[in-house]
């Protein structure tokens, strides 16, 4: 619930412009209402009129919905008009600038208005079916709405026509790569992208398509999705409009749920990143996130889209946090170009399963690497995250989609990472026997510091030291002698050797000497 005077305060730094019914600035507002052919007898507090071919008619809506303010997109030259509907009929009328989208400003008023009322998001997009088997009712053939990914939202019960396209489509939950091929191939996308009037698919018998009638959903300019029906002919008549007026109520629903979706993923990225980053409150903060008092992990996930810098990492974000309310069971934000959740659980199986399950989810085409921290209690989370990072780096170096890598089991390799980036910064010591032996071999072309590293490997073990460096027990023995002439290496001091298996890691220079000078 919000009053009218803040909701005016909040939309002003949009451009927003109260015209109209001053005398209810104070009034309280506790609903959102937009209009839609599936929900003629809509109504609401605050009145989106979306698709209103005038500020006139926006009133009328309003007025019909019972609403106390009502938003329109309209340019300054409307000012007038929306004075004067809003004096006669007793609604606030707020003009929206042109540039400004609704589905930008349908998340600012969800947001705003419905703030601490449980959302409807966690439940997902379940009306989308109802209108699915209304539409094919309607259309008199099987419907499937699909999201702008050819993701599938949701599908009438209908099988009028179905074929099996439609059902590997149903199974799969998205549009087989064949058929996308199919379809690019044969520009429908590109159509669709282009026009708002449904577009005929031929059949294709060899994909199992028998034909398909196909418009987009779109937002003013934006394209957010698409709706399909199964058909072996063109839709033509009632048919027809039936199907080009079902997309514009699809749009609308979408809208509605991705604001409710929206203000969720603000209100969550901004806990998650409090915790992430050190709080005093942490227990509260996950209390508020409704995740249980027990050992969590953070994870850390990077993905990567050919010629797009940054469309992967948000897609990766929204199936991140697809379904909301208590349904998932992490929470994530978006830090750089990072994508980080919090995990509850001790072991890393599940924290590996959930990056698995958001790889499948993605686009075939798309890289993902991820890094898994340790198990950490709500104060610990900052540490946590530090070592998905760490990880996450290991993780890139490497060749996904291998298996993530989690701190448990990759500490030592953390470790020498670590290592390596303290002696690339200079703060490892520039003098020493491993670098007197490193500079002797540069000069000289021996294999003193290989030698070193077998020794040391192989615990003082000649022979096993030997055989990893491919040669004779004395030879290592000789050469143990001379690298003494060359520096003091006080092999006896559990200390020194310590100090040099260190200083080998650090350099990070492979074993793979066998031959060479004594």
């Amino acid at each position: 619930m919000v009053r009218l005077d803040r909701l005016v305060n909040v939309l002003g730094g949009y451009g927003v412009r109260l015209c109209g019914g001053p005398g209810t600035r104070s009034a309280q507002l506790r609903s959102v209402a937009m209009p839609g052919d599936a929900d003629r007898w809509v109504s609401g507090d605050v009145f989106l009129a979306v698709g209103a071919a005038s500020v006139t008619e926006a009133v009328r809506w309003a007025v019909s919905a019972r609403a106390t303010a009502v938003l329109v997109r309209a340019g300054a030259e409307a000012e007038r008009e929306a004075s004067a509907a809003g004096e006669s009929q007793g609604v606030a009328v707020l003009l929206v600038d042109p540039e400004v989208s609704w589905s930008q400003l349908a998340g600012l008023v969800y947001g705003l208005v419905l703030e601490g009322r449980e959302t409807e998001s966690g439940r997902g997009p379940t009306d989308l079916f109802a209108l699915a088997d209304s539409l094919a009712d309607v259309v008199d053939g099987a419907v499937t709405i699909e999201d702008r990914l050819s993701r599938v939202l949701a599908y009438s019960r209908s099988q009028q026509a179905g074929d099996p396209a439609r059902l590997e489509t149903i199974l799969a939950r998205q549009v087989p790569d064949s058929l996308r091929e199919l379809f690019q191939v044969r520009g429908v996308f590109a159509r669709l992208a282009a026009a708002d009037e449904p577009v005929f698919v031929e059949p294709d018998p060899r994909h199992g398509l028998t034909g398909r009638m196909a418009v987009a959903v779109r937002a003013g300019r934006e394209l957010l999705g698409s709706v399909w029906v199964t058909c072996g002919s063109p839709l033509t008549g009632a048919r027809y409009r039936a199907l080009a007026d079902g997309a514009r109520t699809v749009a609308l629903h979408l809208l509605r749920s991705r604001a409710s979706a929206d203000l969720e993923r603000q209100v969550e990225s901004d806990l998650v990143i409090r915790l992430l980053e050190g709080s005093a409150d942490a227990a509260t903060m996950v209390s508020r996130l409704g995740l249980p008092q027990t050992a969590m992990r953070v994870i850390a996930v990077r993905a990567h889209l050919a010629a797009e810098l940054h469309a992967a990492l948000l897609l990766a974000f929204e199936q991140a946090t697809t379904g909301f309310g208590w349904s998932r069971p992490g929470r994530s934000t978006l830090l750089g170009d990072t994508l980080y959740t919090v995990l509850p659980g001790e072991g890393a199986d599940a924290a590996r399963a959930w990056v698995a399950g958001l790889r499948a989810a993605l686009p075939s085409q798309v890289r993902l690497v991820a890094g898994i921290g340790a198990a950490a209690d709500a104060a610990e989370l900052p540490a946590s995250r530090q070592e998905a990072d760490e990880c996450l780096a290991l993780h890139e170096k490497g060749v996904p989609p291998a298996t993530p890598p989690t701190y448990d089991e990759s500490w030592d390799d953390i470790l020498l990472q670590r290592l390596r980036a303290a002696a690339r910064t200079g703060r490892t010591p520039a003098r020493g026997p491993v670098s007197a032996l490193r500079g002797h071999d540069a000069v000289h072309s021996t294999h003193y510091v290989a030698t070193l590293r077998a020794w040391l490997e192989a615990q003082g073990d000649l022979t096993v030291a030997a055989d990893r460096l491919g040669v004779h027990p004395n030879t290592v023995r000789n050469r143990l002698r001379r690298m003494n002439e060359v520096t003091p290496l006080d092999l006896d001091d559990a200390r020194k050797r310590l100090a040099m298996i260190i200083m080998l890691a650090a350099a990070d220079e492979p074993a793979t000497a066998r031959h060479g000078r004594p």
